[in-house]
């Protein structure tokens, strides 16, 4: 058995932890601090603290031609965000959805709110069918027991953190210092107002009954990392020890039970579309297997140790 395999586990989530937090405050701060953001204003892209000139205030006046706007289109926005694209593409057809478990600001919401869900309801989501079974063993032996009091801190974070990207996503289009000034002293423009109104109505309902359900079937970012991986079969996915599913016996599907994204982490590659990569599924089973002095049967693997998990059989290599 490998000793050090628990503490690099902790490890590993903590590194996660960390990456999804820099990114959600990089997400919040870029505007503000001119990192990226499409100023409506003055009809320029910002990007690290420079004003790249699209040419669409010279074409309103007609100084600019508009070939001229095309060609800024295509050469200073198209091709940078086509390469972002393909390199999200390529790390995807080699890992998966990482972007999506290790930065993705929605995806950091949908695991801080299943959690309170679970100590809401016993269920992660309101359309688990039933709750997990009472009182909730968790994976390191916890016995969990609901309350509805943890409806008011789940409520008050989806409406708060609705509000939050709200107002963000309207500093990535408008100055921030209007944005802020105009909340701060009530001036806000009708049309801001119903912005910032509409979105975070349309988050808070998302965060509260949909969150993990965009994450599968609503988001083109998670669709096209998912299509990328499904057409590597030697792409990095959970692998499963077959040959030690009898230690599964006295778990309570630990790794099903904490899998964010409501997947069965066992099964079949083309059944984990929209698994993201994170990890949970494999430190639950390590939670369960180590005080039992086994291994854990999850784990990640990639190249010929990986078709097993597309095509259903074992190919004779020791995996694990």
């Amino acid at each position: 058995m490998t000793t050090d395999i628990w503490p690099e586990r902790v490890r590993l989530r903590t590194r996660r932890r960390i990456l999804q937090t820099v990114f959600f405050l990089l997400f919040i701060l870029a505007p503000p601090l001119n990192i990226l953001r499409f100023d409506l204003y003055a009809n320029n892209l910002i990007l690290f603290g420079h004003n790249i000139e699209l040419g669409f205030t010279g074409f309103q006046y007609g100084f600019t031609a508009s070939s001229e706007v095309i060609l800024n289109l295509i050469f200073k926005a198209f091709l940078p965000l086509a390469s972002a694209g393909l390199l999200l593409i390529y790390v995807a057809w080699r890992w998966g959805r990482l972007y999506c478990g290790w930065l993705c600001p929605h995806f950091t919401m949908v695991e801080s709110l299943n959690k309170l869900m679970l100590r809401a309801t016993g269920k992660p989501t309101v359309w688990e069918k039933a709750p997990l079974p009472l009182p909730l063993r968790q994976a390191d032996g916890e016995m969990l027991k609901t309350s509805a009091w943890h409806w008011m801190p789940l409520l008050l974070l989806s409406i708060g953190m609705a509000f939050i990207w709200a107002l963000t996503f309207l500093t990535y289009a408008i100055p921030p210092g209007v944005v802020y000034f105009n909340l701060a002293h009530g001036q806000l423009s009708l049309p801001q107002f119903l912005f910032i109104t509409v979105v975070t109505g349309i988050l808070a309902l998302d965060f509260i009954f949909a969150r993990h359900l965009f994450c599968r079937f609503g988001c083109s970012v998670g669709l096209i990392q998912g299509l990328a991986w499904m057409a590597n079969r030697k792409a990095m996915t959970i692998g499963f020890n077959r040959k030690a599913a009898k230690d599964c016996h006295d778990c309570n599907n630990a790794c099903d039970n904490i899998c964010p994204m409501r997947l069965k982490p066992r099964t079949l590659k083309r059944k984990m579309f929209a698994c993201t990569q994170c990890g949970e599924c494999i430190e639950a089973c390590i939670q369960v297997e180590s005080p039992k002095g086994r291994d854990s049967l999850l784990k990640w693997v990639d190249g010929a140790c990986a078709i097993h998990k597309t095509t259903g059989r074992d190919n004779g290599k020791d995996c694990f």
